[in-house]
């Protein structure tokens, strides 16, 4: 079947969503080569992906994954993203899912190590002393004691593992690169996700709203940073209470001064867990700590705590500057250190 799909591919035709999904499935059951699976991920990055193809694919990565069933009905919020927006900053997203979990939001973080960045999600956050190989029941834990988890995808999406190399080998951001957002094991149905190319926005946001996602940012700096940024304008696609609007934002509205992003590039997740330190500290008063406290802000509105963005930066810079979000890391840190001595 992949050899027919990928020759429909090279004659310029789409695939509907039950093709794609198959597709996926031969990728994730090992039964694809790794010719075919290259094959696949170029012509479809090249290309792009509509929206149908996008919904078989998530559907055939959730079908795959390990999931997590969560007992407490209330927002569960990620702020995962695509990565390789070229830009390379400290991990904005995840130091943005750190002070809104300080809130009392429940952030379920999903990521992983870096494949086409510098320094992954993983990565900073074991520079960070926080576990990052939970288990299911470890993660419902976390969430219910500390209100944030890391869940790392090569466990919950174990079946990756046969396009793993092949990913790693092609080098190039890819349409794999939009499927990790997509699908959060813990069923995260508000995100802030920052997207490396903004023609994949609007397709997003309709295949999670078709997918049961709730309150939804899909964030583009015009930088080309896959956060929202504070060197010039972000383009959103919001998505919520069923509808999908599109709009941009830029750091003076929300009494932030645009800056550049020099100040802020990281080269290895420990620069990036150095500046990650000295902001939740109070050691800066920077573009690290507004670009922070805006991303924060956006994951506080999606998450119920803030009527808006503006409102969720100004919730995040309090949490900062009173101190709630350096004690929050010390008792997740603690609290994650104790879990696994445990055992």
């Amino acid at each position: 079947m992949l050899k027919e799909t990928l020759r429909k591919l090279m004659a310029h035709q789409r695939l509907g969503r039950g093709e794609t999904y198959e597709c996926m499935n031969l990728i994730l059951a090992g039964v694809a080569t790794p010719a075919q699976i290259s094959s696949f991920i170029s012509i479809l990055s090249y290309r792009g992906v509509d929206t149908e193809e996008l919904i078989g694919m998530i559907q055939s990565m959730r079908d795959h994954a390990l999931p997590i069933y969560m007992d407490n009905t209330d927002p569960i919020v990620d702020t995962c993203g695509t990565g390789a927006g070229g830009v390379k900053t400290f991990n904005v997203s995840t130091a943005s899912a750190l002070v809104a979990s300080a809130s009392g939001l429940r952030v379920a973080k999903h990521g992983n190590r870096a494949v086409t960045s510098q320094t992954g999600s993983a990565d900073v956050l074991q520079e960070l002393d926080i576990s990052v190989d939970l288990t299911p029941g470890e993660i419902k834990k976390a969430l219910d004691q500390n209100n944030m988890c890391f869940m790392f995808a090569p466990i919950y999406h174990q079946a990756m593992k046969f396009a793993a190399t092949t990913r790693k080998e092609i080098g190039f951001r890819s349409i794999f690169n939009l499927l990790g957002p997509l699908t959060n094991p813990a069923g995260a149905k508000q995100q802030v996700i920052g997207v490396f190319d903004p023609q994949y926005s609007l397709k997003m946001a309709e295949a999670l709203h078709e997918m049961g996602s709730e309150h939804v940012l899909i964030v583009h700096g015009q930088d080309g940073l896959d956060e929202c940024t504070m060197a010039t304008e972000t383009l959103v696609t919001e998505l919520m209470d069923g509808q999908i609007t599109s709009y941009s934002i830029a750091p003076e509205s929300f009494g932030l001064e645009r800056s550049s992003l020099h100040a802020i590039q990281a080269k290895s997740p420990q620069e990036s867990a150095q500046i990650i330190r000295e902001v939740i500290s109070g050691k800066r008063e920077d573009v690290a700590k507004d670009i922070i406290c805006l991303n924060a802000g956006a994951a506080l509105y999606v998450g119920e705590k803030a009527g808006s963005i503006g409102e969720g930066v100004q919730l995040a810079q309090k949490l900062v500057e009173e101190g709630h979000v350096l004690a929050h890391y010390q008792r997740l840190a603690q609290a994650q250190g104790e879990m696994k001595h445990a055992y």
